[in-house]
């Protein structure tokens, strides 16, 4: 039983997910501690993750081969852009610093793209199931 959840979909997403939030999240930290403003180090984050995170999921999560996909993955991530941003604006707006405000995305925004980067890359919601 304990086999099987290591080995289940859902926990493979969450370790890359772990690795694939890493990155974006140095990577964001980097440039606004190098002097970026926090919307375009957001914008140049997502940018690196979208490539970086595509091979991430699809080869070690989905086996997906090649690139064929690539483009709607890019669409959906481009979509989980725009609500990243919006939600950092807020937070923003509210006074939570840069950093910290990015932070407190990172979840929802994980478990949101789950379940998109499961149809984009299996045709299928995660909790549709496998097809028969």
């Amino acid at each position: 039983m304990i086999g099987d959840l290591l080995r289940s979909r859902f926990v493979k997403f969450l370790a890359v997910g772990v690795l694939n939030t890493g990155f974006g999240y140095a990577l964001y930290a980097v440039l606004v501690l190098l002097g970026l403003g926090p919307q375009a180090a957001l914008a140049l984050a997502f940018a690196c993750g979208v490539v970086w995170n595509y091979f991430t999921h699809a080869r070690l999560v989905f086996s997906a081969k090649g690139t064929a996909r690539m483009p709607a993955y890019a669409a959906v991530y481009a979509g989980l852009y725009a609500l990243n941003a919006a939600g950092l604006a807020g937070l923003l707006r509210l006074g939570m610093g840069p950093i910290v405000a990015q932070a407190v995305l990172v979840l929802p925004a994980a478990a949101l793209s789950f379940i998109a980067i499961s149809k984009v890359l299996t045709d299928r919601f995660p909790w549709e199931g496998r097809p028969a």
